[in-house]
């Protein structure tokens, strides 16, 4: 089975039929993917969103289909600002987080130290890389981000540009951070001065359990650079991300902002725009959560019955996306061919700096059934599957 990388994961290399649910084909083989950490289609409010584009293009063409703010969409900005408790004159939207990321990381980042959270996410690890970072991971546990060996970083070597963080329903572990150590790692920011990007597209896709206080929340100065997008909550397609910064910084990523795109999708803001203002998000929210709720319930259930009794360990995520399965004894970027072949893909810890005995099993993109279906296929190639 051939393999290539793209954005630094590993991933089957598909023929022409890959157009189904959850990259229902690799090389002619029907594949359950739990690779694919994106929402399923009946996620997406298509009716809605047409009706959103259509009313925002009546309401305010004049303005959404010409050049504007490269800070973004003003009434957006205002109710994201309003709804974090904060000024508009801090919030920058972009095309996708991501591009928000990649300002930030090539503003702040080159030849410096940047700590990032082990494992995390490829895409920003890639982009560091790009950005010249000397990327530092920090261990985590079930709790998160473990603030001793953030202290330890802080208190050796030269000073960080900043923390990237995802501390709710973390991609890939699918772990979130305990207020304890939330506390904990904002009183760190201040001692030190760090400046700590905490990325949150999950946080709202919560299922069970109390929601926890934000890093921003928690912060009394300008130490946390908060972001998030609506690819979660509304659809990734729209591409419209945000940041909340200190207004200094969010001046200099608009200037950034203004020499690379001139002006962000204002189409796709106005219709998230609409679509809020509307009385359809909340909604549309609500119905998400129980969608992927009842597929994390399909996940964790399947893997209990497969693995239950093995040394093999995994997250149990209150929301999000992701599951993190460790196999002691496995490879699994050496499994990965052999699970594609038998019908079942996911992403090999290693892509995002897990263990080789790691793997991230997305379970937003397939139905309830096709888990059922694929996580026993995949334990059965695995050696804890093998004592159970």
């Amino acid at each position: 089975m051939r393999v290539h990388r793209l954005h630094g994961r590993r991933r089957s290399v598909i023929d022409s039929r890959f157009a189904g649910r959850g990259g229902r084909y690799a090389q002619g083989v029907e594949t359950i993917s739990f690779a694919r950490g994106i929402p399923a289609p009946e996620c997406l409010p298509v009716e809605e969103l047409a009706d959103c584009a259509r009313a925002a293009v009546e309401r305010d063409g004049r303005t959404i289909l010409s050049y504007g703010s490269s800070a973004g969409y003003a009434p957006l900005r205002d109710w994201i600002a309003e709804r974090h408790g904060t000024e508009p004159e801090r919030v920058l939207l972009s095309n996708g987080s991501l591009q928000g990321f990649v300002f930030l990381a090539q503003r702040l980042a080159p030849a410096r130290r940047v700590l990032v959270e082990q494992p995390t996410y490829d895409r920003p690890l890639k982009i560091l890389r790009e950005a010249g970072a000397d990327i530092v991971p920090l261990p985590m546990d079930d709790e998160g981000l473990q603030p001793e060996a953030l202290e330890q970083a802080l208190s050796s070597g030269s000073k960080p540009a900043f923390l990237y963080t995802i501390p709710t329903f973390q991609n890939p572990s699918g772990r979130t951070l305990s207020l304890e150590r939330r506390r904990r790692i904002v009183e760190l920011a201040e001692r030190h001065d760090l400046l700590v990007l905490e990325d949150d597209p999950y946080g709202l896709v919560r299922f069970e359990g109390t929601p926890q206080l934000s890093l921003l929340d928690l912060d009394d100065g300008d130490r946390v650079v908060y972001a998030s997008s609506f690819s979660k909550t509304v659809a990734p397609g729209v591409r419209v991300g945000y940041f909340i910064l200190p207004t200094a910084l969010r001046a200099e990523l608009e200037a950034t902002s203004t020499s690379t795109y001139i002006t962000p999708g204002l189409i796709g803001e106005a219709a998230v725009y609409e679509f809020i203002r509307s009385g359809r998000f909340e909604t549309n929210l609500e119905r998400v959560r129980q969608l992927l709720g009842a597929r994390r319930d399909a996940m964790l259930e399947s893997l209990d019955a497969a693995f239950g009794g093995t040394s093999a360990t995994w997250s149990r995520p209150e929301g999000g996306y992701f599951v993190w399965l460790d196999v002691p004894g496995a490879d699994t970027v050496e499994l990965l061919g052999r699970s594609t072949e038998a019908g079942v893909s996911f992403v090999a810890g290693a892509d995002f700096g897990g263990a080789p005995s790691t793997a991230r099993l997305a379970y937003s993109f397939v139905s309830p059934d096709e888990i059922r279906e694929g996580v026993p296929k995949l334990a059965a190639l695995l050696p804890a599957a093998a004592a159970h």
